[in-house]
Protein backbone atom coordinates (compact mmCIF):
# COMPACT_ATOMS: atom_id res chain seq x y z
CA UNK A 1 0.00 0.00 0.00
CA UNK A 2 2.87 2.39 0.77
CA UNK A 3 4.21 1.81 -2.76
CA UNK A 4 0.88 2.84 -4.27
CA UNK A 5 0.69 5.92 -2.09
CA UNK A 6 4.29 6.92 -2.97
CA UNK A 7 3.55 6.44 -6.69
CA UNK A 8 0.32 8.45 -6.43
CA UNK A 9 1.97 11.35 -4.60
CA UNK A 10 4.91 11.32 -7.04
CA UNK A 11 2.55 11.46 -10.03
CA UNK A 12 0.55 14.28 -8.39
CA UNK A 13 3.72 16.34 -7.85
CA UNK A 14 5.04 15.57 -11.35
CA UNK A 15 1.82 16.52 -13.15
CA UNK A 16 1.31 19.57 -10.95
CA UNK A 17 4.75 20.83 -11.97
CA UNK A 18 4.22 19.90 -15.64
CA UNK A 19 0.66 21.09 -16.18
CA UNK A 20 0.45 23.76 -13.49
CA UNK A 21 3.83 25.44 -13.88
CA UNK A 22 5.94 24.30 -16.85
CA UNK A 23 3.21 24.23 -19.50
CA UNK A 24 1.68 27.65 -18.61
CA UNK A 25 5.15 29.24 -18.49
CA UNK A 26 6.07 27.72 -21.87
CA UNK A 27 2.82 28.88 -23.51
CA UNK A 28 3.18 32.35 -21.98
CA UNK A 29 6.74 32.55 -23.30
CA UNK A 30 5.68 31.51 -26.81
CA UNK A 31 2.76 33.97 -26.75
CA UNK A 32 4.95 36.87 -25.60
CA UNK A 33 7.47 36.07 -28.32
CA UNK A 34 5.14 35.36 -31.23
CA UNK A 35 2.19 37.63 -30.35
CA UNK A 36 3.55 40.13 -27.83
CA UNK A 37 0.81 42.75 -28.23
CA UNK A 38 -2.02 40.26 -27.91
CA UNK A 39 -0.35 38.46 -24.98
CA UNK A 40 -0.29 41.75 -23.07
CA UNK A 41 -3.99 42.44 -23.66
CA UNK A 42 -3.81 44.35 -26.98
CA UNK A 43 -3.11 47.55 -25.06
CA UNK A 44 -3.03 50.91 -26.82
CA UNK A 45 -0.44 53.37 -25.62
CA UNK A 46 -0.15 57.07 -26.32
CA UNK A 47 2.94 58.96 -25.20
CA UNK A 48 3.97 55.93 -23.13
CA UNK A 49 0.68 55.87 -21.20
CA UNK A 50 -1.88 53.08 -21.54
CA UNK A 51 -5.16 54.59 -22.73
CA UNK A 52 -7.12 51.43 -23.42
CA UNK A 53 -7.31 48.09 -25.14
CA UNK A 54 -8.62 47.12 -28.54
CA UNK A 55 -10.52 44.31 -26.77
CA UNK A 56 -12.48 46.30 -24.15
CA UNK A 57 -14.92 49.08 -24.95
CA UNK A 58 -14.73 52.49 -23.34
CA UNK A 59 -17.45 54.96 -22.50
CA UNK A 60 -17.36 58.01 -24.78
CA UNK A 61 -20.18 60.42 -23.98
CA UNK A 62 -19.06 63.66 -25.65
CA UNK A 63 -20.56 64.70 -28.99
CA UNK A 64 -16.97 65.06 -30.24
CA UNK A 65 -16.54 61.29 -30.17
CA UNK A 66 -18.19 58.27 -31.68
CA UNK A 67 -20.30 56.53 -29.07
CA UNK A 68 -19.98 52.83 -28.35
CA UNK A 69 -22.88 50.47 -28.01
CA UNK A 70 -24.56 50.45 -24.59
CA UNK A 71 -22.70 48.62 -21.83
CA UNK A 72 -24.42 46.03 -19.66
CA UNK A 73 -21.91 46.23 -16.81
CA UNK A 74 -23.55 47.30 -13.58
CA UNK A 75 -20.87 49.20 -11.61
CA UNK A 76 -19.84 51.61 -14.35
CA UNK A 77 -19.99 51.50 -18.14
CA UNK A 78 -17.40 49.13 -19.59
CA UNK A 79 -16.15 47.92 -16.21
CA UNK A 80 -14.08 44.87 -17.20
CA UNK A 81 -14.33 43.42 -13.71
CA UNK A 82 -18.10 43.16 -14.10
CA UNK A 83 -18.37 41.61 -17.55
CA UNK A 84 -21.85 40.31 -18.18
CA UNK A 85 -24.78 40.57 -20.49
CA UNK A 86 -28.16 41.80 -19.33
CA UNK A 87 -29.69 38.32 -19.46
CA UNK A 88 -32.98 39.97 -20.33
CA UNK A 89 -35.15 38.09 -22.80
CA UNK A 90 -36.99 39.57 -25.77
CA UNK A 91 -40.25 39.68 -23.81
CA UNK A 92 -38.70 41.60 -20.89
CA UNK A 93 -40.33 44.96 -20.19
CA UNK A 94 -37.07 46.20 -18.66
CA UNK A 95 -35.21 45.43 -21.92
CA UNK A 96 -37.92 47.09 -24.01
CA UNK A 97 -37.73 50.24 -21.85
CA UNK A 98 -33.92 50.33 -22.05
CA UNK A 99 -33.96 49.96 -25.84
CA UNK A 100 -36.67 52.63 -26.19
CA UNK A 101 -34.69 55.02 -23.96
CA UNK A 102 -31.53 54.40 -26.00
CA UNK A 103 -33.38 55.01 -29.28
CA UNK A 104 -34.98 58.20 -27.90
CA UNK A 105 -31.54 59.49 -26.81
CA UNK A 106 -30.09 58.75 -30.23
CA UNK A 107 -32.95 60.60 -31.93
CA UNK A 108 -32.43 63.56 -29.55
CA UNK A 109 -28.74 63.62 -30.54
CA UNK A 110 -29.75 64.16 -34.17
CA UNK A 111 -29.57 60.64 -35.58
CA UNK A 112 -32.45 60.16 -37.99
CA UNK A 113 -33.80 57.14 -39.77
CA UNK A 114 -33.63 53.55 -38.63
CA UNK A 115 -31.40 52.91 -35.61
CA UNK A 116 -28.98 49.96 -35.97
CA UNK A 117 -29.57 47.22 -33.39
CA UNK A 118 -26.13 47.60 -31.82
CA UNK A 119 -26.87 51.27 -31.10
CA UNK A 120 -29.61 50.35 -28.63
CA UNK A 121 -28.54 46.97 -27.24
CA UNK A 122 -25.50 45.79 -25.35
CA UNK A 123 -23.27 42.93 -26.41
CA UNK A 124 -23.19 39.57 -24.67
CA UNK A 125 -20.21 40.58 -22.52
CA UNK A 126 -21.27 44.18 -22.08
CA UNK A 127 -17.72 45.19 -23.07
CA UNK A 128 -17.72 45.03 -26.87
CA UNK A 129 -15.27 47.60 -28.29
CA UNK A 130 -16.83 47.51 -31.76
CA UNK A 131 -19.87 49.02 -33.40
CA UNK A 132 -21.38 48.31 -36.77
CA UNK A 133 -20.42 50.51 -39.72
CA UNK A 134 -24.10 51.53 -39.90
CA UNK A 135 -24.00 52.88 -36.33
CA UNK A 136 -20.70 54.66 -37.00
CA UNK A 137 -22.04 56.26 -40.18
CA UNK A 138 -25.22 57.32 -38.36
CA UNK A 139 -23.03 59.36 -35.99
CA UNK A 140 -20.94 61.11 -38.66
CA UNK A 141 -23.00 64.32 -38.84
CA UNK A 142 -23.07 64.77 -35.05
CA UNK A 143 -19.32 64.24 -34.69
CA UNK A 144 -18.49 66.42 -37.69
CA UNK A 145 -20.64 69.26 -36.36
CA UNK A 146 -19.17 69.05 -32.84
CA UNK A 147 -15.61 69.09 -34.21
CA UNK A 148 -16.29 71.58 -37.02
CA UNK A 149 -15.08 69.06 -39.58
CA UNK A 150 -16.41 68.15 -42.99
CA UNK A 151 -18.87 65.24 -42.79
CA UNK A 152 -17.08 63.75 -45.81
CA UNK A 153 -13.75 63.74 -43.94
CA UNK A 154 -15.33 62.05 -40.92
CA UNK A 155 -17.12 59.53 -43.14
CA UNK A 156 -13.84 58.71 -44.88
CA UNK A 157 -12.26 58.15 -41.48
CA UNK A 158 -15.04 55.70 -40.57
CA UNK A 159 -14.56 53.85 -43.84
CA UNK A 160 -10.78 53.67 -43.26
CA UNK A 161 -11.35 52.15 -39.82
CA UNK A 162 -13.96 49.60 -40.85
CA UNK A 163 -12.68 46.04 -40.54
CA UNK A 164 -14.24 43.50 -42.87
CA UNK A 165 -15.17 39.90 -42.29
CA UNK A 166 -12.40 37.43 -41.48
CA UNK A 167 -11.59 35.58 -44.70
CA UNK A 168 -14.59 37.41 -46.21
CA UNK A 169 -17.01 34.96 -44.57
CA UNK A 170 -16.59 34.98 -40.77
CA UNK A 171 -18.19 37.64 -38.60
CA UNK A 172 -19.59 41.01 -39.53
CA UNK A 173 -17.90 44.24 -40.61
CA UNK A 174 -17.08 46.32 -37.54
CA UNK A 175 -15.46 49.53 -36.34
CA UNK A 176 -13.30 49.71 -33.21
CA UNK A 177 -14.57 52.81 -31.38
CA UNK A 178 -11.36 53.56 -29.46
CA UNK A 179 -9.17 53.35 -32.57
CA UNK A 180 -11.65 55.48 -34.54
CA UNK A 181 -11.76 58.14 -31.82
CA UNK A 182 -7.97 58.20 -31.58
CA UNK A 183 -7.77 58.75 -35.35
CA UNK A 184 -10.42 61.46 -34.99
CA UNK A 185 -8.29 63.22 -32.37
CA UNK A 186 -5.39 63.28 -34.81
CA UNK A 187 -7.46 65.07 -37.50
CA UNK A 188 -7.15 68.84 -37.79
CA UNK A 189 -10.29 70.98 -37.85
Amino acid sequence: MLNHLRTGVSMLVLFTVLTGIAYPLAITGVAKTALSSQAEGSLIRKDGKIIGSTLIGQNFASDKYFWPRPSATSNAPYDASASTGTNLGTTSDKLKQAVKAAIDNLHKSGITGPIPADAATSSGSGLDPHISPAFALAQVDRVAKARKLSPDAVKALVEDHTDGRLLDIIGEPRVNVLELNMALDSLKS
